[in-house]
């Protein structure tokens, strides 16, 4: 049995406790209107729609709908590519361009691409794991690394761990159409609004019906129904530095396998862990850590991971530049 770590602190010079319970309240319902935002916050409509303006502009924050593979039994993975120097940029902005990569960051001194990607079918996973990698001159070694089990992430969003909103608010906000057992699945004729969606998680009913062709009340219904299914979630990307944690870190865990599930279990429950899953490779556990810097980062380490039972090696990697969060960006040369 886990217990609750303390929460995160907020260490922004830019932005305060409001704007941080405008982006939990997003992270519950990303499609909320500003004014149920506001009406559950306590503050008008106006002031939520200036501060989610200010998100967007300063914070990089963006709504935009994922594919969740772990409910459409797709498969994913996490690459490691250790690259030539001076061609890791190159060989990441390649892979953001990828429909089905979804993560993308420099790390080892600018020398290693770590990379999630979602193939949406096993031509797409050889076309990549077998075909263009292996046949890049400047990628020089590559470890693939299913993902098995998601213990947190995906529709789980890190902010919730602030605890900025109360348990009666998070109701409040929760969409209407509680969660729907049964198979996920995302027929041909979903597309259109899928990729709408993908482009522009707020976008409205009109926009939505432009892009699909169907009726309002048609889109509506659909979009209810994937969402309540669980095969498409709405993510909220974000630049965890607006919130004062500066310093990523990929851990490549090992546990023992009959701790596998309590390890995993443990760190979802831990305050700095913005991701973690099962794997298979050379590790059988892979997290994201967010600390507010290397300190924090050592005291997490040195602390609650290595208190854990059942840990028997890590590796921390540091990021030293995100490439792709959910959205690709090119950066000026």
């Amino acid at each position: 049995m886990t217990t609750e770590s303390p929460a995160p602190v907020l260490r922004s010079d830019t932005f305060d406790p409001l704007d941080l319970r405008v982006l939990s309240a997003l992270e519950v319902n990303a499609r909320a209107s500003f004014s149920r935002i506001g009406a559950v916050l306590g503050v008008s409509d106006q002031t939520v729609a200036r501060r989610y303006r200010r998100l967007r502009a300063q914070g990089g924050l963006r709504v935009v709908a994922v594919r969740d593979p772990e409910r459409l039994g797709q498969d994913q993975w996490m690459l490691r590519l250790r690259c030539v120097p001076d061609t890791a940029q190159t060989i990441a902005d390649a892979l953001a361009k990828r429909p089905d990569t979804h993560w993308i960051a420099l790390a080892s001194g600018g020398t290693e691409v770590i990379c999630g990607t979602r193939p949406r079918s096993p031509g797409d996973r050889d076309d990549l794991l077998l075909g263009k990698l292996p046949r890049t001159p400047s990628v020089v070694e590559i470890r693939a690394h299913q993902l098995l089990h998601r213990f947190f992430g995906g529709p789980d969003g890190w902010v919730r761990k602030f605890r900025a909103l109360t348990a009666a608010e998070t109701e409040a906000l929760r969409p209407e159409t509680p969660p729907r057992p049964g198979p996920a699945r995302i027929d041909p004729e979903d597309e259109p609004l899928v990729a709408a969606l993908e482009r522009d998680g707020r976008a409205g009913l009109p926009e939505l019906q432009r892009a699909t062709g169907r009726s309002e009340s048609a889109v509506k219904r659909r979009l209810t129904a994937l969402i309540a299914s669980g095969a498409v979630y709405l993510d909220v990307e974000y630049h965890p530095e607006l919130l004062g944690h500066r310093l990523g870190a990929a851990l490549w865990i090992t546990a023992a396998p009959a701790a596998l599930h309590s390890v995993g279990q443990a760190l979802a429950s831990h305050a700095e862990i913005a991701f973690v899953t099962a794997t298979a490779g050379p590790s059988n556990i892979m997290a994201t850590a967010v600390a507010p810097d290397t300190a924090g980062l050592y005291a997490y380490l040195s602390g609650p991971l290595g208190a854990l039972p059942g840990v028997q090696h890590v590796e921390a990697t540091p990021y030293l530049r995100r490439v792709k969060q959910l959205t690709y960006a090119r950066r000026p040369r």
